[in-house]
């Protein structure tokens, strides 16, 4: 897309409305068996959640750097686009997990950068993505991903747990997101301990750190929080751990800057 999307439109909804139409023409060039096959000949999953807990063990921050084109909220972000470079580079910083976009009409994703992206470094890798179809997990694991997001709102709970059941039957993890206290209640029905809390509504793009401030208050000591969108700075890190949040998943604020290792470095407090 070449813009943003106006504020204020339930964008969320077009976005669901539209990648179910895209999964469908997809569907029915690769049938669900044969992206089965492909998702059972892929290398095995490299423990999303575990090297959150693992760096969190060792008192670093959980941080997942984002590799995002564009957005509906703000249009291009970086023109200087290379999946893998940026992977070494956040690599290099400190980053512990990936998080890399593939819808292509909002963000201007596509599954090619998540695989470039995971073949050029050995961090785990999330698929950012409006995931409402199990064959569009069967296609993440094909491409690669070691955990996929789950957003609550787009999701029955039913769907939620069924889409959790296939995904940790591939042996990939879920990132389930969250946005209200509704949205949080639900989200602790299903078996992962991750949970992610995004700052910014998706129906109006309106983003605030007291989102997470809130939620966090509301989640049980099992979960790993992972806080979503709008964090810039190491100050906002530390504000977050404060209120027990242990993972930090930053894309836009990274991406914008020409040397991303050293953006890492300060985001992390250790540049």
């Amino acid at each position: 897309m070449d813009g943003p999307m106006t504020t204020g439109e339930d964008i969320l909804a077009k976005i669901c409305a539209d990648t179910l139409a895209q999964v469908a023409t997809r569907k029915a060039i690769t049938s669900i068996d044969d992206m089965k096959s492909l998702a059972k000949d892929t290398a095995k999953p490299r423990g999303f959640g575990r090297a959150l807990m693992d760096a969190t063990a060792a008192g670093k921050p959980g941080l997942i750097t984002e590799i995002k084109k564009a957005s509906p909220s703000v249009g291009l972000i970086r023109e200087d686009f290379d999946p893998a470079a940026l992977a070494r580079a956040y690599a290099e910083g400190g980053a512990v997990c990936l998080s890399v976009l593939t819808d292509a009409p909002y963000f201007q994703g596509s599954p090619a950068h998540l695989t470039a992206a995971r073949a050029a470094v050995k961090l785990p890798v999330i698929r950012k993505d409006f995931i409402l179809d199990p064959w569009q997990v069967y296609e993440s694991r094909a491409m690669g991903a070691d955990c996929i997001l789950l957003i609550m709102s787009a999701l029955t709970d039913s769907q939620s747990r069924d889409l959790e059941e296939l995904a940790r039957s591939l042996d990939m993890d879920v990132l389930a997101e969250v946005h209200d206290e509704t949205e949080l209640d639900r989200a602790l029905g299903l078996q992962t301990p991750l949970l992610g809390i995004n700052n910014r509504n998706l129906k109006t793009m309106v983003t605030t750190l007291e989102t997470t401030e809130r939620l966090s208050t509301l989640a049980p000591p099992d979960r790993f929080l992972v806080s979503e969108s709008g964090i810039k700075t190491h100050e906002d890190i530390t504000r977050l751990q404060k209120v027990c949040v242990q993972g930090f998943l930053v894309g836009e604020s990274l991406m914008r800057l020409p040397d991303v290792t050293l953006a890492v470095r300060q985001l992390l407090g250790t540049a």
